[in-house]
């Protein structure tokens, strides 16, 4: 089968494509022969070095398709099932092996695309406004990055949970695209100061919570934001990491919480990842969310997908079609 493979980390022109043997489904295992992938910011992260991996690697860890073939043991799933997952381990192919008790069904009224495209967006949606904060109807909360992969995502189910959302993007394309979202107020973060705007919409109050994505250039916006008390929920590197800072300036700026959260801490078991995958399919067929696949590369692409990604020229879910 065709993979995308990195021998060595840096720049997006490391990703090749190779040829390699289609794997076998072992024990407690489904071989899994994707119909599309999705492309997350984290690969970009494992290719260029900041999140080490153990080279050579086959990147991605979300993608939806068909069961091929079942390992012994396997009850949860059988041959010619649609299911989706964000522990493949080495997406970027034409299939992959997954653990059985990692994977979901996906059910009849999600096409296999937005599968792919909205399972791991959708659950660390899920996780971090219902679980790391769970948001209170009447919330003020800002969301940076909010026509993104994730932004989209949260912008509508925030909406949907009766949240005020303040979000923040790039452009005035972008702050058209996040009004039609349902974003309350738009802060364009390259020509506004953002902690002086969320002061003025929330009358000097600061918001509970903030979801960012962006990272070093939001960081100071980011904690100059909250509210006392507030929470700062850090969950991407899309300009770079948050640099060091002192544990005194949560103190300076109002006893202020951070977090750093990753999905898989809030999907450990497999009742947890059942719970989150059902209510992230249950929002979208109940059409509360809207999936926007903004691009989709061919397999052979992943390079130019990168890229993309990368420029933070992308709107919505990127995909990848093997």
């Amino acid at each position: 089968m065709r993979a995308i493979r990195f021998e060595k980390t840096g720049g997006p022109e490391v990703l090749a494509l190779v040829e390699i043997d289609t794997p076998a489904a072992g024990p407690g295992q489904i071989l899994l022969r994707h119909q599309a992938i999705g492309i997350n910011f984290i690969e970009t992260y494992q290719r260029s070095g900041l999140y080490p991996v153990k080279l050579p690697a086959i990147p991605g860890g979300e993608a939806a398709g068909v069961v091929e073939a079942v390992g012994e043991g396997v009850t949860r799933f059988k041959v010619g099932d649609r299911v989706a997952t964000t522990n493949a381990g080495g997406a970027y192919a034409e299939a992959s092996l997954v653990r059985a008790d990692r994977a979901v069904a996906i059910p009849d009224a999600i096409s296999t695309e937005v599968a792919a495209a909205i399972l791991l967006k959708g659950m660390t949606t899920e996780a971090f406004i219902r679980r790391a904060h769970p948001v209170q109807p009447g919330e003020t909360v800002l969301v940076h990055a909010a026509v993104g992969g994730v932004g989209q995502i949260m912008t509508q189910w925030l909406k949907a949970m009766g949240t005020v959302v303040i979000a923040t993007v790039g452009s005035e394309d972008k702050a058209a695209k996040a009004r039609a979202l349902g974003a309350d107020h738009v802060i364009l973060y390259r020509e506004q100061d953002v902690a002086a705007e969320v002061r003025k919409i929330t009358d000097g109050k600061g918001v509970p919570v903030v979801y960012d994505s962006v990272g070093k250039d939001t960081f100071e916006g980011s904690l100059a934001s909250l509210a006392r008390r507030g929470l700062f929920v850090s969950f991407g590197n899309a300009s770079g990491p948050v640099p060091p800072f002192a544990p005194a300036r949560l103190a300076a700026g109002g006893s202020l919480f951070m977090t750093r959260p990753t999905l898989f801490d809030y999907i450990v078991t497999t009742e947890e990842l059942d719970q989150s995958a059902g209510l992230v399919f249950g929002m979208v067929a109940s059409g509360q969310i809207a999936i926007e696949i903004g691009q989709t590369f061919p397999l052979a692409d992943a390079r130019k997908a990168h890229e993309a990604l990368e420029s933070r020229v992308t709107v919505g879910a990127s995909l990848l079609i093997p």
